[in-house]
């Protein structure tokens, strides 16, 4: 291109018309630099094309013309013979190309290339596909500068690359349009595209790898659209070339167009011509010709594609003969070798001796030639000459002169000959490994075993201090020798049954520690070792490495080994996971062995004097990566499961097996935890920051990488163990609650892309830290005492706690009010797909985790207030038009009611479960009239636990849920004369309650505070107990259900069962004071533990039956020690607190829920169940029920009588006022959230005519129960009513008063 000129001219020639009875006349466009010259049809041959598919009309009537050199400025016309013409029979058009340029047929578009060996300079025509092209001019690509982006973009996509390591430049130069003679538009594009790859893209080091420049190329294109298709005519070029040329060019171009800033020419010009008046062709239908045309073509293809099958097999069969006569040459000249070897010295090697090492002897060269690892004897040969190097050194021999003599100028030669050796020894000991796999892992001892002598062999020959070292490590990694290691590792693994202590390191151990040690020194300069076949990627990723090499293990751990491999590992994982070996199982994938290793070695390695903050940086980098990878553990499943016995829903199960999960979840110990915080936070976080400091980068970056790590542990693994070992061993909740404070109060969360790469920068700072901090300070508020909490004020200060509550609640608030998101559901919350670091996970369990903290800081709150109760709530929560939301449901106003109900007022949350009630008993309101026959019973005062238990246990859900009517039987067996209209229920409710509560009966037990819980005995006392704990968890739903107060005082670590919660330590006290005392001296003893004697049982003594019971699988055998009293104290707790009382409380729960739905209690803590049960225990507000009375009968607020009474009620004890609130309702205690929501209202009546006699003043004051109605005769005097009211609420007459 640069000695000649290079003139195309494109030209597209109509197919002739089926109307038509002559060809249509074809018009050819060609350009030369000083004239356009336009030949007619007489000037050509006329071509009658056949239509295929949707057959070209005029489209490129356009010329790409280039010219290099002044002496070829003649006109194209003057130089006819310098084109040939190209005619695609398949599309229907004729092309113009120059004549010299040769012309490739592809798969796709012909090209046609100038030189055949100069790929880079070539000219084609593609076309866009019929079946998908809807273009009705190339304007539908935009404008010119877009249409060029999508070029480039097109080009881009043509070029892509998958090797590592290539990256590509592009620029639109150029963009042009220009409207030819028939009125259509045309683009012109000139763009350039560079392309850079790596010298050596497998290389693992950044610094190994340099880019360089492949090709540079300019791009020269025409685009038009005809029949709906797109068309271009691209040119391509050296941008070398063309810049060369480009001069020349100027001046050959000087009358053409030239760009707006005069400094550069446009080298593609398109000229356009035709005649608008020619008739277009119909393209519409097909002739029988044409249809014969494509049968043609068709066989035509079939024909030339199974030329093509032909040729490629007859050239594989030559390639295949030519391989296999090698091949065969090869064998029958290693046989010649293999007989001249044994004749020169001997069958077994008689007339070997040292010298026949030396570079001068013809020993190893026959032998390294010859040697074939499946020939027995050539094992043996080697063998023995192994042996004689081993005594040669053994001896005092100096190793170099063995192999080198005393001739120094043949290095290269005793460095190839050594290497070949060394990989030899090895290959024999791999083809061998299944035979010899019970010498595989002994120690060099057992010196007379063939596998110790050849790797013991192998480690003689890389020695450090050897001159050619680092050539055997070199040739050995080319020939991927970790590779051929690992299979060795597996192979002897499989023979051992059980693991046995050695003195002494393994051969193999030695031969890895040497190749691994030299690779990893950073003085040596071996090539680069692809990830593949590292020593990483091969042998940690062997399942329970670490069992079979100890020796190796302490080098990497605790000699500086693994240090530059975790490096490694942490810049390569990321882009190279796929390339570690799963060749075992599927129980044992490679990354969680890998990890397993890895974890197992880390304590030792951060524990040494050489671990630094890089290494714990490493370490967390690779292990987050790896535990990512990890399915939900069957373990951590088992846990979460038994965290609650009442628990309903499966928990996802992994799929590893489960001796790894456990060398995974084990290694996560406390030392381990201890020792990566000291790392990263013992300079800066605990020692150096100030209070007010804002976090530096390191601090950053250490708080987002340790996080990111114990995020994905928590979600992964059994986290009872680890959480205590973060709780009780290491100082990471100070850290990260200094980290939380500090940024809070300085307004400078860092972003989360900084803390990690896992998440995006929008992502609130304080997201990934709360992940972690939360559930690990959760943890701790478990283990912790009252008096460490209240007194000592350990782990944080009161001060802090009330500080971080409020920091919680904005964050809290943030995420389920402000910025909510489309969260994962309960279910896919742990699958295996599911990653722990995506953005809507870490917010899914942020929302969650913050939840469950605040609702334990609200419980200890409640145990002893430290803080309002106003500091727990949403001032947004308050609202009408809150609870109005929450009430519709699937608002985000219920999903907050559901995760965090203590971010809404408690009134506002009773009010919304009043309303919850009511719509339910309209929803059953229908079936009320169908119970109403079988739901009205016969109670007998004397015994109304036996008749409410025979007659009310059989009803059905339904029937609870309707109306019950009750009427009452005294001892003397008449039916009192009351008719039930509620009033008579609400007093049955109260009765019955008060006596199958009553620790007498023998079904409830009382604490020291008089606070009622199941007693673990019951079954001594009652055969049917478990169904009497069912009907009673019934009747106090329906108590509740009802709106009906009772007195019953239930202990709060009970009340947690309504709620299916799990009791710990601190919720002893409540039960069990002494011996919560008796924990708390076991937890701060400072003397050995073992000294007390005390093992894994507990006794229990119930009604003078004493039962032994283990706390743990071989608890009679376990002691308790310093390092598990811990453990012991708590499974202590929780047998008080959940086991003992465990099928009561469960068949009590089904009771209740039969009436009270599980999301409607978990509404209220503790302390709000307790008052939704009981009411206030505060005095009875006197002035908010005569607010809210009603009087009638000639009654009203000012009347005489009526201000007499409510002086006279308001003196009345606490006692004698709930007396006659239960003498008037039927319940001694109002409605919970005040009287104004008593239903009906309270109503004082007048119980005399208008003339009223003695006999009416004598009367007593009498009520209706069902209307809240007291009958009130108008007393003269204070001192009547008073007498009159005292005697009628203390009567207990029950319903004969009526």
């Amino acid at each position: 291109m640069a000695t000649a000129t290079a003139q195309v001219v494109a030209s597209i020639h109509l197919p002739r018309s089926p109307s038509s009875k002559t060809p249509t006349s074809i018009h050819c466009f060609r350009i030369s630099c000083s004239n356009v010259h336009r030949t007619s049809s007489s000037s050509a041959t006329p071509l009658n094309l056949v239509s295929r598919r949707n057959a070209f009309a005029s489209v490129f009537q356009s010329v790409i013309y280039l010219q290099f050199g002044s002496q070829f400025n003649s006109s194209l016309a003057e130089t006819p013979n310098v084109f040939r013409e190209y005619i695609d029979v398949f599309d229907g058009y004729l092309f113009s190309y120059p004549k010299n340029w040769i012309q490739v047929r592809g798969a796709g578009a012909d090209i046609f290339f100038r030189d055949p060996f100069v790929l880079d300079e070539n000219l084609s025509v593609e076309l866009s596909s019929p079946s998908s092209s809807r273009y009705k001019s190339v304007e539908d690509l935009g404008p010119p500068q877009v249409a060029a982006e999508k070029v480039l973009k097109q080009y881009l996509t043509e070029f892509m690359s998958t090797r590592l390591g290539v990256r590509r430049e592009s620029n639109v130069l150029s963009t042009s349009s220009r409207v030819a003679d028939d009125g259509k538009v045309y683009y012109q594009v000139e763009v350039n595209i560079k392309s850079y790859a790596n010298n050596n893209e497998l290389a693992v080091m950044p610094q190994d790898r340099i880019p360089r420049l492949e090709w540079d190329r300019r791009y020269l294109s025409v685009l038009g659209v005809e029949n709906n298709r797109l068309y271009e005519l691209r040119l391509q070029t050296p941008e070398n070339v063309f810049l060369e040329e480009e001069n020349d060019l100027r001046r050959g171009t000087r009358d053409l167009f030239f760009d707006a800033t005069r400094d550069r020419s446009i080298v593609s010009r398109m000229f356009f011509s035709g005649d608008p008046s020619r008739k277009r062709v119909d393209l519409g239908g097909r002739s029988s010709k044409e249809r014969d045309r494509q049968v043609l073509l068709e066989q035509t293809r079939l024909e030339r594609k199974r030329r093509q099958g032909l040729r490629q097999q007859t050239s594989a069969a030559i390639k295949i003969q030519k391989y296999f006569r090698g091949r065969k040459a090869v064998e029958v000249e290693r046989a010649r070798v293999r007989i001249l070897f044994h004749q020169t010295y001997g069958e077994p090697l008689r007339n070997l001796d040292w010298h026949c090492f030396g570079a001068d002897s013809a020993f190893l060269r026959y032998l390294l030639f010859f040697f074939n690892a499946n020939d027995k004897s050539d094992v043996t040969v080697l063998v023995e000459a192994c042996r004689l190097i081993l005594q040669y050194v053994q001896l005092g021999g100096n190793t170099v002169s063995l192999f080198a003599g005393a001739d120094t100028s043949s290095t290269s030669f005793v460095n190839n000959r050594v290497r070949k050796l060394a990989f030899l020894c090895l290959q024999a000991v791999h083809h061998n490994r299944n035979h010899w796999n019970n010498q595989l892992l002994l120690p060099s001892k057992y010196s007379e075993m063939p596998t110790i002598i050849l790797l013991e062999t192998v480690a003689c020959l890389m020695r450090p201090d050897l001159p050619w070292v680092c050539k055997v490590i070199d040739h050995l990694m080319q020939k991927k020798v970790f590779s051929l290691l690992r299979e060795m590792v597996l192979s002897g693994v499989q023979s051992v049954k059980t693991v046995e202590s050695r003195n002494s390191a393994s051969s193999l151990e030695h031969v890895i520690m040497l190749i691994a040690s030299h690779i990893s020194h950073q003085s040596y300069n071996c090539s680069s070792v692809e990830p593949k076949w590292s020593f990483s990627s091969q042998l940690l990723s062997i399942p329970f490495f670490w069992n079979h090499l100890p020796f190796l293990k302490e080098a990497f751990s605790t000699h500086g080994l693994g240090t530059p491999y975790i490096h490694q590992m942490a810049l390569c994982l990321p882009s190279h996971a796929s390339v570690l070996p799963a060749d075992i199982s599927l129980e044992y994938p490679g990354y969680a062995c890998l990890l397993g290793n890895l974890l197992e070695a880390a304590s030792d390695a951060l524990s040494s004097p050489s671990c630094n903050f890089q290494l714990a940086m490493d370490f967390l980098a690779v292990s987050t990566f790896l535990l990512e990878a990890l399915p939900a553990s069957k373990l951590s499943a088992r846990d979460k499961s038994n965290e609650n016995e009442m628990a309903l829903d499966e928990e996802p199960i992994g799929t590893l097996d489960t001796d790894l999960e456990k060398q995974i979840s084990n290694a996560i110990d406390s030392r381990l935890l201890q020792h990566l915080v000291n790392v990263l936070f013992s300079d800066t976080s605990l020692i150096n920051s100030l209070e007010t400091d804002v976090p530096s980068d390191r601090e950053v970056e250490a708080t987002g990488a340790i996080c990111a790590f114990l995020h994905v542990v928590f979600n992964t693994l059994p986290i009872e163990r680890i959480m205590t070992g973060l709780a009780y061993r290491t100082e990471i909740v100070r850290v990260l609650w200094r980290f939380i404070k500090r940024c809070h109060e300085n307004h400078r969360w860092p972003s989360s892309s900084k803390l990690t790469g896992y998440l995006s920068g929008d992502a609130p700072g304080w997201l990934l830290p709360s992940a972690v901090f939360c559930p690990v300070y959760k943890h701790m508020l478990m283990i912790v005492d009252n008096e460490e909490f209240y007194e000592q004020e350990k782990p944080l200060s009161l001060k802090d706690i009330k500080f971080l509550i409020i920091i919680l609640r904005q964050a809290l608030w943030q995420l389920l009010w402000t910025i909510p998101a489309n969260l994962p559901s309960q279910r896919s919350v742990g699958l295996p797909d599911q990653k722990k670091l995506s953005m809507e996970f870490i917010r899914y369990r942020v929302g969650i985790v913050i939840s469950e903290l605040l609702s334990q800081l609200q419980d200890w709150n409640n145990r002893r207030a430290f803080t309002s109760s106003v500091d727990f709530q949403a001032q947004e929560a308050s609202s009408e038009t809150f609870v109005s939301q929450a009430l519709l449901g699937n608002t985000k106003a219920s999903d907050i009611l559901k995760q965090a109900p203590f971010l809404v007022p408690f009134t506002s949350r009773v009010r919304i479960f009043t309303s919850q009630l009511i719509t339910s008993k309209e929803r059953n309101g229908a079936g009320l009239h169908h119970g109403l026959g079988r739901s009205r019973f016969k109670i007998r005062r004397d015994r109304i636990l036996e008749d409410a238990f025979s007659q009310l246990s059989v009803l059905s859900e339904e029937d609870l849920r309707g109306l019950i009517r009750v009427s009452f039987v005294n001892e003397l067996g008449v039916e009192e004369a009351g008719i039930d209209g509620g009033g008579i229920f609400k007093d049955f409710m109260e009765n019955i309650t008060h006596i199958a509560f009553d620790v007498q009966y023998g079904l409830f037990k009382e604490t020291s505070d008089h606070q009622l819980y199941p007693n673990p005995g019951s079954g001594l006392i009652h055969e049917q107990h478990l169904q009497f704990f069912h009907f009673l968890g019934s009747l106090l739903g329906k108590a509740m259900y009802e709106g009906i107060l009772v007195d019953l005082p239930f202990a709060t670590f009970f009340l947690s069962k309504l709620k299916q919660k799990y009791n710990y330590l601190n919720d002893l006290p409540s039960l069990d004071p002494e011996l919560y005392r008796h924990l708390l001296f076991l937890k701060h003893y400072e003397g050995d533990v073992s000294d007390l004697e005390l093992y894994f049982v507990v006794v229990n003594n119930e009604y003078g039956e004493q039962t032994e019971e283990e706390l743990l699988p071989g608890g009679k055998d376990t002691r308790v020690t310093n390092e598990n009293v811990i453990t012991y104290i708590h499974l202590i707790a929780n047998h008080r607190l959940n086991y003992q009382i465990r099928h009561q409380s469960l068949h009590f729960l089904r009771g209740f829920q039969q009436l009270i739905q599980k999301e409607w209690i978990e509404m209220f803590n503790e302390h709000e169940i307790q008052l939704l049960i009981s009411g206030s225990l505060e005095s009875l507000d006197v002035d908010d029920l005569r607010s809210n009375a009603h009087y009638s009968g000639g009654y009203h607020p000012d009347h005489r009588v009526i201000v007499m009474f409510w002086e006279i009620l308001k003196s009345f004890s606490l006692d004698h006022q709930k007396k006659f609130l239960k003498f008037v309702t039927g319940c001694s205690r109002g409605p919970l959230l005040g009287f104004k929501y008593l239903e009906p209202k309270f109503c004082i009546q007048r119980a005399a005519p208008l003339n009223v006699t003695e006999e009416d003043l004598d009367r007593l004051p009498t009520s209706a129960t069902c209307m809240n109605l007291l009958k009130l005769p108008p007393y003269t005097s204070k001192e009547q009513m008073q007498s009159k009211l005292l005697y009628a609420i203390n009567a207990e007459a029950g319903f004969d008063l009526s």
